[in-house]
């Protein structure tokens, strides 16, 4: 077994990694600030702050069999990273974004669909809501990594991460809002693509490809499949009794007020034609290379147990209010 190193390891992914790489039998080591919650249980935590110039220096000069970063929106952490432990790596993951790509409409691309320019600017210039500049800094971060980590590089453009432990509040929306039942607003667009990855599965295939020194640059999403027939499987799932989904168009969705994808007062997975492309990629070389996805069903149970252990009445990041779905009724 060898000796790993997780950047972070305390939230969703990175932990989820960090469990799957314990319970595999390696030496892990968790590189966080240790205030976002606790590592897993036989994970050893080294407390850093990647804010600071010297935050990686408790590490620096160390030897790990694999490392794992999962840095969001800072190119300065990647770059800081890479240049204080590529060297003594074996092994190197970055997790990216499928908002890299330039065109977010196009169907079915893979890997080598062209991307949107990297940007290099201070992560203070960029708004956390802006998508497109999120993805710009991904790209600029998959060269840094692949600059500094050569061929022992692999990067995870991720696709809709879900499950056990999620905090943004999207999939998880759904399961806890159709085992309430009643009349639950859904988009009438059960044709839309549809793409999610359960977290577990993620970060197994993640410490897999570490063990095997996989290599090369992957779209890490599940199946290809529609609105319609996850939202079919989470209702089955959770044994929703008494429900009435109502569809509601698109543009009367859009003249109510309600976002798409994310947001407060919004309907998580529906997407507008213009970005189908981001939830139907082709992701059979992940799979060729050992991506096994389980079924939404089993996603959906964990993440309604998620749900429920948060409170399915608190304020949520995603999703829509009963109040909210209330007025919208009232307007049909």
């Amino acid at each position: 077994m060898g000796r790993w190193l997780v950047l972070g390891g305390t939230r969703f992914l990175s932990w989820t990694v960090a469990a799957t790489a314990v319970e595999r039998g390696h030496e892990v080591v968790c590189a966080a600030r240790g205030v976002s919650g606790r590592v897993p249980d036989g994970a050893k935590l080294v407390a850093v702050d990647r804010d600071a110039p010297d935050g990686l220096d408790a590490l620096r000069g160390e030897r790990f069999d694999a490392v794992v970063d999962v840095a969001t929106m800072s190119l300065p952490w990647v770059r800081a990273a890479v240049d204080a432990l590529a060297a003594g790596a074996g092994h190197w993951t970055f997790v990216s974004t499928i908002n890299i790509y330039a065109d977010s409409a196009a169907r079915g691309q893979g890997v080598d669909a062209p991307l949107l320019p990297p940007r290099e600017a201070a992560d203070t210039d960029v708004p956390n809501s802006d998508p497109d500049a999120y993805g710009a800094i991904k790209v600029a971060s998959e060269n840094a990594v692949r600059a500094a980590a050569g061929d022992s590089a692999l990067v995870v453009r991720a696709g809709l991460i879900c499950g056990p432990g999620d905090e943004h509040d999207r999939f998880g929306y759904w399961p806890q809002r159709l085992a309430r039942g009643g009349r639950a607003v859904v988009p009438d667009s059960p044709g839309q693509p549809v793409q999610v990855v359960d977290v577990r599965d993620l970060a197994d295939w993640i410490v897999r490809c570490g063990e095997e020194r996989t290599t090369g640059t992957f779209d890490g999403s599940g199946q290809r499949s529609t609105l319609g027939a996850v939202l079919d499987e989470i209702a089955d799932a959770v044994g929703a009794h008494e429900l009435e989904r109502i569809p509601v168009a698109p543009e009367k969705l859009t003249a109510a007020g309600v976002n798409p994808w994310a947001a407060p007062r919004s309907l998580p997975l529906w997407l507008p034609e213009s970005h189908w492309g981001m939830v139907d990629r082709d992701t059979a070389p992940a799979a060729a290379a050992g991506l096994r996805c389980r079924p939404v069903a089993d996603t959906a149970r964990a993440s309604l147990d998620h749900e429920r252990s948060l409170g399915v009445d608190r304020d949520r990041r995603a999703g829509l209010t009963p109040q909210d779905e209330a007025e919208i009724l009232a307007t049909l």
